[in-house]
């Protein structure tokens, strides 16, 4: 597998220019925004030297920009931590995309293994901020592990929005992927000694008789648990106040915001203290207006310009392990036809919404599997999961075309 930083485009684009059958000339539209934005991502360089060669009016050009564009707007919506494993043709210029919902304080985490020949795969994440082309916004692109060989990408969600993951590999290869996309919480729990689960008191919940609402999270744990820094930063204050009693409150080092601790019983930081992760600042208690509660720890995040925000998914923790792949794996890539009449859905989920209902002997091309699902494409181009059992009248199998 090759760095999508250091991807060579001559032996595909020249491979393209003897194989494809010239079209008529049609340029590329310019309303993503990774490809007209400054520095221009892998895959936009690579689309723009399709262009500067003139294959962009070649038809597998052509579909290979197109389909670029249309995944993002057609992207499989997943529920996360999802795997699932995929393949690519020679003869077909495709993309895939799965949509995720992130929370703001989430970092989305995905990882791609590949097989077979030596290729680019182009893996990108975008925030979705409208129903525009324009609208999808380019936040993060995958490079490569040099230590496991996996392509990797990490995304801290600016806000709370839809996001897009794309998979798309250079012209004119051939081979399977695997993909895993999980989401983790950006910072370190501040109570390591009982975890999330001693969290009893969410974000908005009613104070002072409905006269205020929650803003943060209450964690309990026995008086004097130690508390600590859940990121790298600067101790801002120490100063004691009404409400929260002993308090630290301590500025993020990475992003514009920072975090308080409340009720503490004491304090052993001190204002302008620089803390790594897992520093501790001070111990569990009930002082301030905590008093007749047992002891526990308020945490609250603040943002410059936005004020409290719900800190919940900075600190919660990843959210289990995806399913198995089970479908069939071998049939990837195949042309195959459905053994009976299937719905094909939008996700690998049974309630998924229902986008084609197909005949029975369909053809379709086998291109992904995922739970006991295989993703696939109809002859007309829509994609989308059947159950992998009406998928068994394999009528090719190679997958190498």
């Amino acid at each position: 597998m090759t760095s999508p930083t250091s991807i060579s485009i001559v032996r595909p684009v020249a491979a393209l220019a003897l194989a494809a059958v010239a079209a008529g000339c049609s340029r590329v539209r310019e309303g993503v925004r990774d490809v007209v934005e400054r520095p221009l991502t892998p895959h936009a360089r690579y689309a723009r030297s399709l262009e500067r060669a003139g294959l962009d009016s070649t038809a597998l050009g052509r579909e290979w920009l197109a389909a670029a564009d249309t995944v993002l707007r057609a992207a499989h919506a997943v529920t996360l931590p999802h795997r699932e494993a995929g393949a690519y043709v020679r003869d077909e210029a495709r993309a895939v995309g799965w949509r995720v919902s992130l929370r703001d304080g989430e970092r989305l985490v995905a990882r791609v293994r590949t097989q077979g020949e030596r290729t680019t795969l182009f893996v990108d994440a975008f925030e979705v901020e409208g129903d525009t082309l324009a609208a999808f916004a380019h936040r993060a692109t995958a490079t490569e592990d040099s230590a496991t060989g996996e392509l990797v990408l990490r995304l801290e969600a600016a806000r709370s929005a839809p996001h897009v993951i794309r998979l798309q590999p250079e012209l004119l290869r051939a081979g399977r992927y695997d993909v895993e996309l999980r989401v983790e919480p950006t910072l370190a729990f501040p109570v390591p000694a009982v975890g999330p689960a001693a969290v009893q008191s969410f974000w908005g919940a009613a104070r002072d008789g409905g006269a205020r609402s929650h803003e943060g999270i209450d964690i309990f744990a026995p008086r004097g648990t130690p508390v600590v820094a859940v990121v790298s930063g600067t101790v801002r204050s120490t100063s004691p106040n009404r409400l929260g009693g002993n308090v630290v409150w301590l500025a993020d080092g990475t992003r514009p915001q920072t975090l308080y601790y409340a009720h503490l019983d004491r304090v052993i930081a001190v204002a302008g203290q620089r803390v790594e992760v897992g520093d501790t600042l001070g111990f569990v208690g009930n002082t301030g207006n905590a008093m007749s509660t047992r002891p526990h720890l308020h945490f609250g995040i603040y943002r410059g310009g936005v004020g409290a925000v719900d800190p919940w998914p900075f600190v919660r923790p990843a959210r289990g392990e995806p399913a198995a792949v089970r479908a069939d794996t071998t049939v990837l890539g195949a042309r195959a036809e459905l053994g009976s009449a299937a719905a094909v859905r939008t996700a690998p989920e049974d309630d998924a919404v229902v986008v084609r209902r197909a005949a029975a002997r369909a053809p379709v091309r086998i291109v992904g599997a995922a739970g006991r699902w295989h993703r696939v494409q109809l002859a007309d181009g829509t994609a989308g999961y059947v159950p992998s059992a009406v998928t068994r009248r394999v009528v090719t199998g190679d997958a190498t075309r």
